[in-house]
Formats: structure tokens, sequence, C-alpha cells
């Protein structure tokens, strides 16, 4: 039996690479090595482990019990190897290196762009990394550096800012209102076209009341992407929630504004390990200034 040991970390990478596309092509692309070295990486793991790690199907490649068990202690060392790479470049750069930051897709996509922009600007040699997704990444494993997030952080080993409160609202486009009205009370909104999600129900801890249980089935439009749901409302589709300041921005008319509202908390958070590296610093305190004027009441 092949032995394996610590130095092999380059078989587990491709092993993770698996996990995370889904097929030895795509873990090929992501790795930049030929396909055929993936698959000899998966081999050999599986030599000296004696098991599969996947079974093939018609839908590509299923990870067996023993990948999905490993799968964690995998993400953990890619993030620390993700992590120890961007620290080691900023101390090399000593004025510059990677920030990497994680914010919700909505967030990401339609209110940092102009901010990580602008520090861009002022601060040329630091690298900006954005990742986008509505799971909230975990920093005490290094998955980001800086997060921006609509929950007050509950690990001691975070520091963050609270930057204000995010309202949100039932909004339509105006060629939806002309073609259709709005609805005088939350009973009428059967009689509309409502956008939401499609399989990931949103976590808002009872904040949402419409006098029944809100499912898939009452969307006419249903994506789970926010991005998504945001070009639904502004081309017309339907009536949906939204962040009141985007609503503003593209012009979305309120709907039942006096009887549907939410509320959540924005705020930046970090490692408290990262607050004394200076590029880490800059940038933490650029977003805390930055979205507190975004969100600025007076704000036009």
């Amino acid at each position: 039996m092949p032995s394996i040991s610590s130095a092999d970390w380059d078989l587990f990478q491709s092993l993770h690479a698996v996990l995370e596309t889904g097929s030895l092509s795509a873990a090929a692309r992501a790795r930049g090595v030929a396909q055929p070295t993936i698959g000899r990486h998966i081999e050999t793991l599986e030599q000296h482990l004696g098991s599969p790690l996947f079974l093939r199907s018609p839908r590509g490649l299923l990870p067996t019990e023993l990948a999905l068990e490993l799968r964690p202690r995998l993400e953990d060392m890619a993030a620390a190897a993700a992590a120890a790479l961007r620290d080691v470049a900023g101390a090399a750069a000593q004025t510059g290196g990677a920030v990497r930051i994680t914010a919700s897709e909505i967030v990401g996509c339609e209110i940092l762009p102009p901010i990580l922009a602008a520090f861009h600007a002022a601060h040329p040699t630091i690298e900006v990394e954005l990742t986008v997704s509505n799971r909230q990444a975990d920093l005490a494993r290094r998955d980001a550096d800086i997060a921006v997030r609509m929950t007050r952080p509950t690990q001691n080993t975070l520091v963050g800012r609270r930057i204000g409160m995010i309202d949100l609202g039932l909004y339509a486009a105006a060629t939806y209102v002309a073609r259709h009205g709005v609805p005088a009370d939350l009973d009428a909104l059967e009689d509309h076209a409502m956008v939401g999600f499609d399989g990931a129900a949103p976590k808002l801890d009872g904040q949402i009341d419409i006098g029944r249980p809100i499912t898939r089935d009452l969307f006419a439009f249903r994506s789970d992407s926010d991005i998504a749901q945001l070009g639904a409302l502004r081309s017309g589709l339907g009536i949906g929630a939204c962040q009141t300041l985007l609503a503003k921005r593209y012009g979305l008319v309120p709907v039942l504004a006096d009887r549907f509202q939410i509320n959540m908390e924005m705020w930046v958070c970090m490692p408290e390990g990262l607050r004394t590296t200076r590029r880490m610093r800059l940038m933490f305190d650029h977003l805390v200034s930055a979205l507190s004027e975004e969100l600025r009441p007076e704000r036009p």
C-alpha cells in the first residue's frame, strides 16, 4: 500500500478542488493542472485510504461518506493556506498585500464596489479580494479577513463595529404599478405577482408577517439569488422585498409601507489578531466610514 505524508498536501488540494467543483476537469482548471494529474492524485489517496472517495453516476462524481467526512478538514486547511499566503504577501510587500472581504450578494454587488474602488484609488498597492455569498463565512478560520454582516458578531475572537440599520420593504417598479396598481392591504397581495425565494427561505427571526405562511408557492418569480430578485423587481415582474436605499436608487415604488418593514443591523467585523496589521486596519476603517455614510438617514 502506498504511503502518504504531510508532504502530499498537493494530493489533498486536488481532493478539495474536486469536492468544490464536482468534476475532475473543473478541478484541473481551478488548480491549473492537467485533468489526468487530478485523477492520479485521487487514485493515490484512494489507494492509501483503502476506500473510494467518489462514485461515478450519470450526474457526475458523487462523494462517498469518507470524502464528505474529510471535507470540513480540507476546507480548514485551504482557508488557512490562503490566509497564510495573504499574510506572507502582505509582510513581504510591507505597504501592500491582499485583503479578503466577504459580504452578502446584494451588499457585495450593489453597495461595496464604489466603496472598494475608492479604497483602491487611495491604496493602490493593496489588493482587494471579495467573496460574495449569503452564507456567513467563518472569520476565525480565516475564510476571509473582514466581513460585512447583517448580524451582530457572537465570537469573542472578533472585533466589530455596528454601522447602522438596513431597512427593507415591499417595492415594485413603476411599470408594474401602472399596469396593476398597488394592493390596498396584505390580503390583496394574493392578486399580485410576487417575487421571492426558491428553496432557501430567508432567516429573519419572525420579522415577516403577512397573515399566512410564507412559502415558495406564493411567488410568481422564484430565485435564491438576491441579485436576480432585484432584477425582476426592476423589470416590472412583480412585488418583492428590497432594501430601501436600493429601492430609492432604482426608483422603485413602495408598497404597503405602513404594514411591511424589516430592519437589520449592519456590522463590519474582523479577527482580533488582524487589527494591528496595517492593510487590514486601513480597510476596516474605510468600510466603517464609507458604509456609515451610505446608511446615513439624511443621505439623499
